[in-house]
């Protein structure tokens, strides 16, 4: 069985309250639910982490590094914590960046990624899907 580290960065505990008409109405409980539920449908198990706190995120990546695989949504850290971006690339799991939201159909500053250049991969503007699709490229 696959294990996936799900790290979800700053405001992410908001969900359901911040702006739902960029990010919906569901909860991050609710998030985190329909990603377990897809993971043991497809055969893998998931370990789940916030926190608004950079260097908390740091050790959340650098734990996971025993994982099969990583779905971040770094959320505002994604356009500049190198410490992130650091922990990402000192581990051997592959990291899919996450964002619900289209980030580069935002404002300018959104639209760079620090994190992308070390990440498998990126998938934004698909909502609360955007998790269940990093899960498919994590676990096929």
């Amino acid at each position: 069985m696959k294990k996936i580290a799900v790290i979800n960065g700053p405001n992410m505990n908001l969900l359901g309250k911040r702006e739902p008409e960029k990010y919906g109405n569901l909860t991050l409980e609710s998030v985190n639910q329909a990603i377990s539920q897809k993971a043991e449908e497809w055969g893998a198990r998931c370990e789940f982490f916030q926190s608004n706190s950079e260097g908390e995120l740091v050790g959340a990546v650098q734990n996971a590094s025993a994982a099969d695989g990583v779905i971040l949504n770094a959320a505002a850290y994604t356009h500049y914590s190198v410490a992130i971006r650091d922990a990402i690339a000192a581990i051997d799991a592959p990291v899919i960046e996450v964002h619900m939201s289209n980030v580069h159909a935002r404002e300018e500053f959104r639209r760079q990624s620090v994190i992308a250049p070390v990440c498998a991969g990126s998938v934004a503007g698909f909502g609360a899907k955007s998790y269940i699709l990093a899960l498919y490229a994590l676990t096929r």
